[in-house]
């Protein structure tokens, strides 16, 4: 299947699950799928500065990133739809809801770290996507805690994208801006 194919049948999977939540970008009315579809953006120029770069796969797997998080959605579905390697991949980056809050970030990248860089790239280009703005309601706190998060994915998948590294190094720089 070529990349734009793979890109149509995935991004309206997506988005159909996220619809059935009425899921938005918080703090607005804008869908959800404007996320999926920047964090597929990221990597879709990250291939071009990136070699032996799978962009079917990565881009499969950044648009379905959050399904098995916040949708009804399930593995098994997705494994169906999409592959074991993508639905593998999906898991990896959902954060686990058995564990403490405080524990579920360094569990995912640990079960990102264990895969094909790819997803790793994903994880990176997620993180650049959500160092824009940060919601309205988010207190001085949460964006401080947001931003070191940002450091902690940054160390624990350096040499995964170098491209995509150099970006989010940018934009945690950037997002000082949004500090008090």
């Amino acid at each position: 299947m070529d990349v734009q194919t793979a890109y149509q049948k995935t991004i309206i999977f997506a988005t159909l699950k996220h619809l059935e939540n009425n899921q938005t970008i918080a703090d607005s009315e804008l869908p959800y799928v404007i996320h999926l579809s920047n964090v597929a953006m990221e990597i879709l120029i990250a291939s071009h500065h990136t070699a032996q770069f799978d962009l079917l796969f990565a881009t499969q797997v950044a648009l379905l990133h959050d399904t098995l998080e916040d949708t009804n959605t399930s593995f098994e579905e997705l494994e169906r739809e999409f592959g074991i390697e993508i639905a593998e991949g999906v898991s990896a980056l959902t954060k686990s809801e058995d564990l403490p809050k405080e524990e579920k970030m360094i569990d995912s990248l640990n079960r990102i770290s264990k895969l094909r860089k790819e997803v790793w790239a994903v994880k990176l280009a997620d993180r650049i996507t959500n160092l824009q703005k940060p919601p309205k309601s988010w207190d001085d706190l949460k964006r401080r805690k947001y931003k070191e998060e940002a450091k902690v994915i940054l160390e624990k998948l350096k040499g995964g994208n170098d491209y995509l590294e150099n970006r989010l190094k940018a934009k945690i720089e950037e997002y000082e801006q949004y500090l008090d």
